[in-house]
């Protein structure tokens, strides 16, 4: 399963001021962030020159030029906030931009927040390295955290910094391509600060529906049935994720001995991978989300698919109250986003009980 997350770094003098009231630790971890994103802007190269120059490989030339494509689509099409991003190629030399550390309570679904200057509080931590993400999940672990470590292909700036494209992603099928551009972009468009949920779920949705609108446009209906296929299987993947949920936050509400709890929640666990390998057994061999299952499954890794996932449904309601039209329908979401977080999930409780209408 390939997940895209949001991972900004915050502009270079508010990252030293927080660094400067935060103690240590903080020091050191403002400190990566700050070091990795000049390494990212030291490693860009106009794609435009790429292009022309004749040592670059042709299989990359046919991927940034599909970008372009891409980029172009998501322009004029979907309306989303395209301005310079994705005009510029960087070669990190590894499989990953960031690894985001999660983490929940070991009977708690409810994630840990980190709080940062300008973006406000968010659900997940990132670092540029594998090695530090590990450690500083391993020590929420020795505190009693279930934790979960996800390496990202993408991340938005939200505008602070003009994204380049990444060998991260860059070599994926066009479709994936899309999906994450479009995700990405949909970021620069709308974000809340403090409010996880809406901005993955909206710009999962933008995603899904930019996917839709660009195989219609290219014409390509083999692609669009493949498409479809997966957002079966997605959906299906998901209402596992949520049903489990619930017997989760079921037994977490019981007055039971730590051990009994504790042998429960393996119990629903040990169902969950049943059940998915039953489900699995239906869709002719596809395996996407085996990796996810490959980890031992927790409260933190049950929180990363909630997340992108639980306002999908009732976006759609707003956009079919749009009248399918992207513009009416973002400006309804940013006038969602102007209201409190309180006053926004009580209308979005609506919109989902109006999707299963």
């Amino acid at each position: 399963m390939t997940r895209r997350f949001i991972w900004i770094n915050i502009v270079f003098i508010n990252i030293v001021v927080a660094a400067t009231l935060t103690g240590c630790e903080s020091v050191s971890y403002y400190d990566q962030i700050i070091a990795g994103q000049i390494t990212i802007l030291n490693k860009r190269q106009p794609i435009k020159e790429l292009l022309a120059e004749p040592r670059i490989p042709e299989t990359l030339k046919a991927q940034l030029g599909r970008v372009q494509e891409i980029r172009r689509f998501a322009k004029n099409q979907l309306f989303l906030p395209v301005k310079d991003q994705y005009l510029n190629y960087a070669d990190l030399e590894r499989s990953f931009v960031v690894w985001n550390v999660f983490a929940a309570p070991e009977f708690s679904l409810t994630p840990k927040e980190w709080c940062y200057p300008v973006i406000g509080c968010m659900s997940y931590r990132g670092y540029f390295s594998k090695k530090g993400a590990i450690n500083y999940a391993n020590r929420l672990s020795e505190q009693g955290y279930d934790v979960f470590v996800s390496g990202v292909a993408a991340y938005s700036t939200l505008g602070w910094f003009d994204d380049p494209v990444l060998n991260t992603f860059v070599y994926r099928k066009d479709i994936e391509l899309a999906a994450l551009i479009f995700h990405e972009l949909a970021h620069r468009l709308i974000y809340v600060t403090s409010d996880t949920t809406f901005n993955e779920s909206f710009a999962t949705f933008v995603e899904q529906e930019g996917l839709r609108r660009w195989l219609n446009h290219m014409g390509n209906p083999e692609a669009f049935q493949e498409y479809e296929k997966g957002s079966l299987r997605r959906r299906k993947f998901v209402q596992l994720i949520v049903k489990y949920r619930r017997q989760l936050e079921l037994l977490y509400t019981k007055k039971l001995s730590p051990p009994d709890k504790k042998r429960e929640k393996t119990l629903i666990f040990d169902k969950l991978r049943s059940e998915y390998e039953r489900t699995k057994a239906q869709w002719q061999g596809y395996s996407g989300y085996d990796n996810w299952f490959r980890h031992p499954l927790n409260n933190a890794q049950m929180s990363t698919v909630s997340v992108y996932n639980e306002l999908v449904p009732a976006f759609a309601v707003v956009l079919q109250r749009s009248g399918d039209d992207l513009a009416l329908f973002y400006e309804t979401c940013k006038n969602l986003a102007k209201k409190s977080k309180e006053e926004r999930r009580m209308i979005f409780q609506q919109y989902l009980k109006l999707s299963r209408a």
